[in-house]
């Protein structure tokens, strides 16, 4: 009797280290994106480059922080009106949704936790999730150019 107990003392050790280890290789936070460096009026950003639908629809969610001036840039396969939703998301967020000229179309802050839909103010080719208020306090406004969003896309290839 005390070795079948131990028999199945082992099965559940091996079960929950199972268990464990799917859900540290489901976590999006230990997912390794390529990085590429942008641009705006001076300021310097760090951009994880989410490339495939994958990746965007994981996005910045089950993360808790964000380093200063790092964010996420979404690459997407052409210019379409673009929308973004905070589910699961737990970081406070501005987005910034960019043309295929590399202009700023229009910024939105996003509340975390929601599934509040922020719209593109028309057809965007990248999007740019920085922590909330981040680009208020660059003064970046809509129409100002973000370099390197090209370099992105190439990024997100390798």
């Amino acid at each position: 009797m005390n070795r079948t107990l131990g028999s199945c003392r082992w099965i559940v050790f091996v079960a929950l280290a199972a268990v464990a280890l799917s859900v540290v290789a489901a976590d999006p936070a230990t997912v390794v994106l390529p990085t590429t460096q942008l641009t705006i009026n001076g300021k310097k950003i760090t951009a994880e480059v989410a490339s495939t639908p994958d990746e965007r629809a994981t996005g910045l969610m089950n993360r808790f922080s964000l380093k200063p001036d790092t964010g996420m840039l979404f690459v997407f396969e052409r210019p379409e009106p673009l929308s973004f939703w905070m589910k699961n998301t737990f970081v406070p967020l501005s987005i910034a949704f960019i043309g295929a000229d590399s202009r700023i179309l229009n910024i939105e802050d996003m509340a975390p936790q929601t599934e509040t839909t922020h719209w593109s103010k028309g057809l965007a080719l990248y999007a740019l999730e920085m922590r909330k208020g981040w680009f208020a306090e660059k003064g970046i406004v809509a129409g100002d150019k973000v370099e390197g969003v090209a370099k992105g896309r190439s990024a997100s290839q390798k």
